[in-house]
Parts: structure tokens; sequence; C-alpha cells
């Protein structure tokens, strides 16, 4: 990530916490329990409270996207003193619907707000600019991601580029086989491990095609395949897994794209626009 974002340390430390190490995990925990300590504190102290290595404190500073310690202890500072409401509510069985329902709202509108806050810029354009040059996009996801991916087709079949959604291993493995360095792949994975989809990464990039992830924040495997990787950061609960809230950020991430692109091709994608609406007009009344 980048660390122009100088806030959002311990909601990125929770976001990513399942996917940590055991002696990152326990890091974790004493920085979510001691976030002014860590303030005070060199690397060799919090290393020798934890009994771990200071390249173990180290590494776990980059996992989260800072250059290091000390860039991790300046954001977690800025955290502290302009602290920002706690978005982890968790919904409990004595709640009313209404309640229910404001929590379920809150959680999605904090998803697509912290996954705007961690975006870092240059790889926003990067993948922008992709478009731009692409012959075809596709889009490619499994299970539930499955659905973002052909809201990817969805949206951007309105430009007039060429565009494909699958949701089929073997589907993706085909097309991917007949991709060329023109065209530009949307990977699409929550948890960013699934081995299936990782397969078609490397079909696709054996064929010159451009690979763009859109995943969850803690690095994973698909983050480290792809050319460049879009994340998304959100939090579970009991009755609601970070997938449900993680998919209304990826669709954000996907309209913002279109968006952009829209508007840099505004004559081109408007006409395309016109187009598609003059045909699906003959299906009304």
């Amino acid at each position: 990530m980048n660390d122009d974002n100088t806030t959002q340390v311990l909601h990125r430390i929770r976001s990513s916490y399942r996917q940590l190490s055991e002696k990152e995990q326990l890091i974790a925990d004493y920085i979510l329990k001691h976030p002014e300590s860590i303030v005070h504190s060199t690397i060799n102290q919090i290393a020798d409270d934890l009994m771990v290595a200071d390249a173990t404190v180290f590494r776990f500073c980059k996992r989260l996207g800072f250059k290091g310690y000390q860039a991790l202890k300046i954001a977690l500072a800025s955290e502290l003193v302009h602290p920002i409401q706690d978005i982890h509510e968790e919904i409990n069985e004595t709640d009313s619907e209404m309640e229910i329902m404001t929590k379920v709202f809150q959680a999605n509108m904090n998803a697509v707000q912290f996954t705007k806050e961690i975006q870092e810029s240059e790889s926003f354009r990067k993948v922008l600019d992709h478009i731009l040059h692409a012959e075809q996009l596709h889009f490619y996801g499994n299970g539930g991601s499955g659905i973002t991916a052909q809201d990817g087709l969805h949206k951007f079949i309105r430009t007039g580029i060429p565009c494909f959604a699958y949701t089929d291993t073997h589907m993706q493995l085909m097309a991917a086989s007949q991709l060329t360095g023109n065209d530009v792949v949307f990977f699409i994975s929550h948890t960013g491990a699934n081995n299936d989809l990782l397969e078609v990464v490397e079909t696709a990039k054996e064929n010159g095609a451009v690979t763009v992830g859109i995943t969850n924040l803690a690095k994973s495997p698909l983050s480290k395949q792809v050319d460049v990787c879009l994340f998304t950061t959100s939090e579970e609960t009991d009755y609601r897994s970070e997938a449900l809230s993680s998919r209304i950020a990826e669709l954000s991430l996907l309209d913002a794209l279109y968006v952009n692109y829209s508007v840099k091709t505004k004559d081109k994608t408007q006409k395309a626009v016109n187009k598609m609406r003059k045909a699906i007009s003959k299906r009304r009344v």
C-alpha cells in the first residue's frame, strides 16, 4: 500500500489478520492491544517483548504495506491523534431488524470508504491505461467473485470494447489460451488464493495478456502473480463473511474504472451507449 495513507493501521491489521503467520498474529495482537506503546517503542524493544526477531517485525510492517517500522509508527501516531470511528459493529441476536439493517449498510459503506483510502493512484492509473489500449477485456472469477466478473462485463460492454466474462475454470482456461498481448484480463478473488484461478493467470501470462488482480488487502498469491493489483478491505462478523461486504468494494472499483474510461473516451463510449440503448429500447413496451 501507499505510505501516504497515514491512517487505518488498526483496520489494516484486522482486515489482514487471518492471512498472517502465527508470529505475525502475535505482533498484530500486541499492536491492537497496546497501540500507544508502539508509538514510543523501537523495533528492538517490540521484538524483545514478543521474543521474535527484528526481521519478523519488519516483515510484518511490509506485509501491511509500509516501508518499515518507522513508517508504521508514524501512521499509527496519526491515527491515535485523529481517531476514526470504530467500523466493526458485531451483529447480535438481540438486535432488531432495523438495527441489523443499519449495521449491514454501515459495513458496506465502510468497505467502500476504506477501499478508496487504500488505493495506490499509480496502480489505478496503470490499470486504466491498460484498458484504454486494450483490444479485449476479460473478467474471470469463481463462486461469489463470478458475480463481480459478470458485473465487469455488464459495465464495460457499454464502451464498445469486446468484453467477456467467465466463471467456469475450464472456460477461463480455454479463453485465456487465445489471449494476446493486446488483451487485459481481470482476475477477481477475495482471498487471492484460489488454485484454479491462479492456474488461469499463468495461462494468460504465457500468452502475453496484461493481468489485473482485484483482491483483499492482505498479500496473497494472486497479488504477487498478476502484473498490477487493486485491493479491497473489509471485516467480517459472525453472521456475515468479509467477502460479502468486499464485493461492494469490488463493484465500486470497477465502477470507478468504467467512469474514468468513459470520461477519457467520451465520444466513442457515448456512441456505443447510444447503440446499446437503441437495441434495448426494442424490448420495452
